[in-house]
């Protein structure tokens, strides 16, 4: 399952990526935000960060879900803007969060981005080294 989230400057293109989801059928958790009024983005970080292993989050520039999401223990947010970025962050970083620029992603643009998230596979060996002492990091920073 998918955990999706979005403010308000990332609302029309997560009802997109939605419907996305949908056709493929994956199922996800839709947490909001539910219309284009002003919101505040750390609250659908949040429910997502919390809720899943897996999640998409969206706001204008994509910056602050960043931000927020990463705040979390096991957690591993990144803002991707093209389908490379996608397949690097996930067979490198095995990022678990694929955060989107509402603002500036076209829906077609997310859609191969989002394709690409999810049918690439974490490469493992020296590249799970590093996902090791981020959890190390983590582990003596966060409380």
């Amino acid at each position: 399952m998918i955990a999706i989230g979005a403010d308000h400057g990332g609302y029309k293109l997560k009802e997109e990526i939605k419907k996305y989801l949908d056709e493929i059928g994956i199922e996800f958790k839709d947490f909001g935000t539910n219309n284009e009024e002003r919101t505040d983005y750390p609250i659908y970080a949040k429910l997502v960060a919390e809720e899943c292993e897996k999640g998409i989050l969206l706001c204008k520039s994509g910056c602050g879900m960043t931000i927020v999401a990463n705040k979390f223990k096991e957690v591993r947010a990144g803002l991707v803007k093209t389908e490379e970025e996608a397949r690097f962050a996930k067979a490198d970083d095995n990022i678990n969060i694929l955060v989107l620029a509402g603002r500036d992603t076209k829906t077609e643009d997310a859609i191969k981005i989002l394709r690409m998230w999810l049918g690439t596979e974490f490469k493992n060996g020296r590249y799970q080294e590093r996902i090791d002492m981020i959890e190390k990091i983590e582990k003596e920073n966060m409380k």
